[in-house]
């Protein structure tokens, strides 16, 4: 096998992992965007509201079920201001 042939398959593999990164990276910042959008329409753009603590705490504690690492209230409050 030539090394020219190898670098080929490999850069054409590399070319697609980035790709698929970047579009990972995206869908994931328009996610992040939209729940923090949601949020803020719920909370009919009131932060300080006491429901609106009550909303981020509990929503936060819903998606660490469902989800996983990475939403706590803080990220989510983080996400509303996106």
């Amino acid at each position: 096998m030539e090394e020219q042939f190898y670098e080929q398959i490999k850069r054409i593999l590399s070319e697609a992992r980035n790709k698929v990164y970047q579009t990972a990276n995206f869908a994931m910042v328009e996610a992040y965007w939209n729940i923090g959008k949601s949020i803020v329409k719920q909370q009919d753009g009131d932060e300080k509201a006491e429901y609106g603590s009550r909303l981020i705490a509990e929503l936060s504690k819903q998606m660490t079920v469902d989800f996983g690492k990475g939403f706590t209230p803080t990220n989510l409050k983080y996400m509303r201001q996106f």
